[in-house]
Formats: structure tokens, C-alpha cells, sequence
């Protein structure tokens, strides 16, 4: 597979030799990564993937973001996200691949999952290091997935949902800092919504004033509100979802400036090249190069 070029991948295509299920697979990482070695590749998954490390060491990058591989790390990435892997030596752990729609079955609220924050898409977010005292409960979660996942029993797929939802009820509330203040929950929703609608018009919509209208709050509410939750302004949010596609599309490089420019929306060539260089401090041909 070409390093300049981001495959993406359906639950089916990473199958393990078993008849392929179109909605979850649980597999040990040393057997997954057997039986894909160009994961390792810069590549997309069109599900949610969950990694969960026990032993060895390297490097994870998730959307040109880079984490130190340690044991005890749980990696939880929403479709879409770019990620590959740098290994040194033998991994342990599990992966879990489980389609967007999995949950749907059991509950009311389909966007339920996405209220656990390492579900945001935001790279740093996702990635999770369990106290020690926690790691051999969600060891047994994953075990018992597996037992699960190669036995014939009725309603298999029922109870992988429960372990699931276990693990990640669980994972929350260990890694939640007891002293920090608890949100109402409409900030959440309120939160997830403003998200949920830069994913869907970051390409043509770029203001704030523009998704306050959407939400039917103010611009300088927007502002604050994301400053309260995040830390950055609704601006900034927007303003590092137009980045990170344009970083995804310089990977392929069969694509060229003036075609990703169009893409985004910006009016030319130069203007895309200002922006990108004025926050990454590189120009976009830079930026491919250093990746290549």
C-alpha cells in the first residue's frame, strides 16, 4: 500500500479468517496485526475502532497527532480519523471494530455513544490511560468479548453490546477526576451539537455567527461557551477542522495544492497556502514533503 495515499477500511475487509461480520470484531493485537500488516500504513476506518494495549512499546499518530505506546492506554477513534502505527518489538492487547449503527438495537438514543468524551473525534480525547488498579477489569471486559465473539451461544452479538457499554460506562468513571465540577448535561448536548454540525459544514460555513444561528445562541455565547468547555473559541474549533482535512487530503499526493484549495473552498491557490502556512508555520508543499 502507498504511504501517499489513505486507505480506507470497512469492518469486512479486516476480517480474521472467519466468516467477515459487517458489525464488530474483537481480536487479540497480535493476531490482528498478523493478519494485517499494512495497518501500519497511514489509513481510515469507516467504524469506530478501540485499541487497548497491555505490553510492548512505540508510537500511535491519530490525525497527525503522536502518542507514546504504553501499556495500560485504551485508544477509542471515530470513523473517519487517520491513524497509523510504530511498533517496536511484540504488542499485546486487543482491537475492537464495531460498526456506527452497532448499538442502535439496544438504545433509544442513537447518538448515545457519543457522549462518552473519548468519542469526540478529538485526537488527544481519545486516548486514555487506565489507573493500574482499574486494567484487570477491563482485561476481563475484553476476554470475555473474545469468548463471545468465537462461541455459538444465543444473542451473541446482544451481549457484546452489554460488554461494551460496560467497558466504556467503566472506563468513564475511572478516569473521570473526582474534584472536577460535572457539566449540566445540556452543556453536552449543546456541545455535541456545535460538533456535530462543524463535521457536517466546516467546508462551506467558517464563522461563528454562521453555526450560532444554527444552534440559535449568540455569536459571543458560542465563543464563551466553547472557551469554557474546550478552552478555544468556536473560531478555533472550525478554523482546526478546515486544517486537519486539508492535512488528510496532502497525504495523497497525487492531489494537487490548487485541487485541495478548491476542495475547502478557499478562493485560490495563495489564500489556502496563507492560511495553512500563518497556523502550521509551514506551506502546504512543506507539510507533504515532511510527511512523504
Amino acid at each position: 500500500m502507498s504511504k501517499a495515499h489513505i486507505h480506507t477500511y470497512d469492518i469486512c475487509s479486516l476480517g480474521m479468517g472467519k466468516p467477515a461480520s459487517e458489525d464488530i470484531l474483537v481480536a487479540r493485537f497480535t493476531d490482528y496485526l498478523a493478519a494485517h500488516p499494512d495497518i501500519k500504513f497511514p489509513h481510515r476506518h469507516s467504524f469506530y475502532h478501540l485499541a487497548f494495549f497491555t505490553g510492548g512499546k512505540g508510537a500511535h499518530t491519530i490525525d497527525f497527532e503522536r502518542f507514546p505506546v504504553k501499556p495500560g492506554q485504551l485508544y477509542f477513534m471515530v470513523p473517519g480519523q487517520v491513524h497509523s502505527w510504530f511498533f517496536e518489538g511484540r504488542i499485546e492487547g486487543y482491537v475492537v471494530n464495531v460498526a456506527a449503527g452497532f448499538f442502535n438495537a439496544f438504545l433509544q438514543d442513537a447518538g448515545y455513544v457519543e457522549r462518552f468524551p473519548f468519542f469526540s473525534g478529538v485526537s488527544a480525547e481519545g486516548v486514555v490511560m487506565l489507573p493500574e488498579e482499574a486494567r484487570p477489569r477491563v482485561v476481563a471486559l475484553f476476554e470475555k468479548m473474545l469468548l463471545e465473539m468465537d462461541g455459538t451461544e444465543a444473542y451473541s452479538h446482544d451481549m457484546l453490546r452489554l460488554l461494551m457499554l460496560e467497558m466504556f460506562v467503566k472506563v468513564s468513571r475511572v478516569t473521570r477526576h473526582g474534584d472536577a465540577p460535572q457539566e449540566p448535561p445540556h452543556n453536552y448536548v449543546l456541545l455535541r451539537n456545535f460538533r456535530k454540525l462543524v463535521e457536517q459544514h466546516y467546508m462551506q460555513l467558517r464563522l461563528p455567527k454562521d453555526y450560532a444561528a444554527l444552534l440559535y445562541v449568540t455569536p459571543n455565547y458560542l465563543n464563551a461557551f466553547c472557551r469554557h468547555m474546550l478552552g478555544k473559541s468556536a473560531g478555533e474549533i472550525i478554523r482546526d477542522r478546515v486544517l486537519l482535512e486539508a492535512k488528510r487530503l496532502l497525504i495523497n499526493v497525487d492531489t494537487s495544492i490548487s485541487t485541495i484549495a478548491y476542495q475547502l473552498s478557499f478562493g485560490d491557490n495563495s489564500y489556502f497556502t496563507k492560511f495553512f502556512k500563518k497556523y502550521e508555520g509551514v506551506t502546504p508543499e512543506e507539510f507533504r514533503k515532511n510527511i512523504s
